[in-house]
């Protein structure tokens, strides 16, 4: 597992992270397992979030052995101060650790969101403060609206961004390309999610049939390896300094595998045309809405 540079926080993070998903409704020894193996496989960053069921609780014990030698990522969908230092301080209690090495302002997607995190007694307030005082060693956000993620961009100077790095949503709208650019310009560190995802579920019974029934949207089949492996080059090639798997072990098992090949071997026009081929294929299935309808551009 190659260790590479997370944008300006001086952290050296492996190219694949371990979302903590992957420990929600396994149970203790599941969880256990998984973070036993993700250990073993050079994985050092974890990253969970209260909306994540009961994956605080079970990552959190599940780390205990490694939480020194581990950087440990959490988030708050909370805009208001009092709000989100109830749901930090129960984080930290579940996941048994002191800090966190970064913390992030999630799901960040409407005006109003921003308005009210960066308002009197809004989160940013109190995450400015925590990270004064050492429990917060770094402070970003995760975003699925491209507008939404520039207006933050414009209000902190922030250390990471947590941003989908996917070839549909790049070659139908071009969407990723501005975050990307600021990532040149500012020096954040780019967490790429959604790299392998296909196009969206065509409904809730396609998606508790699958093997990925944790995923948010389609990833691309195990059988797709090729087409798999080159979403995680396009994702790299947009800036990603790391990969964020979809939910279910499989995703993350099989990105571990092939990540260091897929760095080996930068995208190519090959890979180009296998990603396009698809593209044409499920372009009308996109997977979530980019703009939110409610942001003047």
């Amino acid at each position: 597992m190659q260790i590479r540079p997370l944008g300006k926080t001086g952290y050296k993070v492996s190219a694949v992270i371990y979302g903590g998903i992957i420990s929600m409704d396994e149970g203790q020894q599941g969880s256990d397992r998984y973070v036993g193996w993700a250990i073993d496989h050079g994985v050092n960053y974890f990253d969970v979030a209260p909306s994540y069921g009961d994956a605080e609780e079970r990552l959190g014990a599940s780390l205990k052995p490694y939480r020194k030698d581990v950087y440990l990522a959490c988030k708050t969908t909370e805009r208001k101060r009092k709000d989100a230092q109830r749901e930090i301080e129960r984080s930290l209690k579940l996941l048994h650790t002191d800090h966190f090495d970064l913390f992030q302002l999630h799901a960040v997607t409407t005006p109003e969101d921003v308005k009210v995190a960066f308002g009197p007694g809004g989160t940013m307030e109190l995450l400015l403060d925590l990270q004064k005082a050492g429990v917060l060693r770094k402070i970003g956000f995760s975003a699925h609206s491209e507008y939404a993620a520039l207006e933050m961009l414009k209000m902190h100077d922030f250390d990471t961004v947590l941003f989908p790095t996917n070839y549909q949503l790049d070659m139908g709208q071009g969407f990723g390309s501005k975050v990307a650019a600021l990532k040149k310009e500012k020096g954040f560190g780019l967490l790429g999610m959604k790299s392998i995802i296909e196009r969206a579920w065509l409904d809730e019974k396609e998606r508790s049939s699958s093997p990925y029934p944790k995923s948010w949207c389609k990833p691309f089949g195990i059988a797709d390896k090729d087409l798999r492996v080159a979403a995680m080059k396009y994702a790299l090639d947009m800036g990603a300094d790391v990969l964020v798997p979809p939910g279910n072990y499989e995703n993350f098992s099989f990105m571990v595998h092939e990540i260091d090949d897929a760095l080996r071997t930068p995208l190519t026009q090959e890979d180009r045309d296998l990603l396009k081929a698809r593209f044409e294929q499920v372009k009308d299935r996109p997977f979530f809405e980019t703009n939110n309808g409610n942001w003047e551009h």
